[in-house]
């Protein structure tokens, strides 16, 4: 039953669906709840996935995944979104340590910022349009939970950089154990989607492998420039990772540009 709880905690935090009432609140259970981030992946692909397929029966490939890609950023409340922004702004703007937070911690949007986002849908929004449906949605529900859990390795190995911010209560500390709950939940829909051919295991290990690199090479900049993390930080290598899985994907059926 705490599982339970723990689980509905970090589906309130990171959704906008609501929980029962019965789970009730501790702030000390925030601290826990980061070994289920990537099961919320897999609740937020269920839905994404879900208008991805609704819409590819009647519209073009390209249309659904703009409206799957709506639906995820709105259930989410466009809440990695907006980390990934303020990350782009920070580092991109800051040259101190000091001067990154103070940029990250600043609720407008600069250049680098929204350059960021416009890039970062573009190849999201191009990379799914280019898979087949089936594909597409299989992608869906690798690229959210391993995306999640890229974000969960820097709360593992990584120190919150921050006094106070509103990742503080669940960023604290993350166990190896809690760790390998996060790994175990977020490769939930692999068997299923390797069964059924949605998924090749080409696809599968390349989606982990571009999830990995995406947590290596943010996190390992994050350390150098910040020491750590911070929660936009968390949404930064959530959207890098997701992306990084859908383009490891498409790559993995051979339809490159050059002859």
């Amino acid at each position: 039953m705490q599982q339970l709880r723990l689980f509905f905690i970090a589906l309130q935090f990171f959704t906008r669906l609501p929980i029962p009432s019965w789970v009730g609140f501790e702030a000390s259970w925030l601290q826990h709840a980061s070994r289920y981030f990537p099961l919320v992946g897999c609740v937020v692909a269920a839905i994404a996935a879900a208008v991805y397929y609704a819409a590819a029966l009647v519209l073009p490939a390209p249309v659904a995944a703009v409206l799957s890609t709506a639906a995820s950023i709105y259930l989410t409340g466009a809440f990695h979104e907006d980390g990934f922004a303020d990350t782009c702004d920070g580092l991109g703007g800051g040259m101190t340590r000091e001067r990154v937070l103070e940029i990250m911690k600043d609720s407008r949007v600069g250049a680098y910022g929204a350059i960021g986002i416009v890039c970062m849908l573009a190849a999201k929004l191009t990379a799914l349009a280019m898979l087949p449906p089936r594909v597409a949605v299989g992608a869906l529900f690798l690229a959210h939970p391993l995306s999640r859990l890229a974000a969960s390795s820097l709360i593992w190995k990584l120190d919150y950089v921050r006094g106070e911010g509103k990742a503080k209560p669940l960023a604290q500390q993350m166990t190896s154990t809690e760790f390998a709950i996060a790994a175990l939940t977020a490769l939930l829909p692999a068997p299923l989607l390797l069964m059924t051919g949605w998924i090749t295991t080409d696809a599968l290990l390349a989606a982990l492998l571009a999830a990995l690199l995406a947590a290596v090479w943010l996190g390992r900049k994050l350390q150098i420039r910040l020491g750590g993390y911070t929660g936009d930080c968390l949404g930064a290598v959530q959207q890098l990772a997701e992306v990084f899985v859908y383009i490891g994907v498409l790559a993995t059926l051979g339809h490159g540009a050059w002859p």
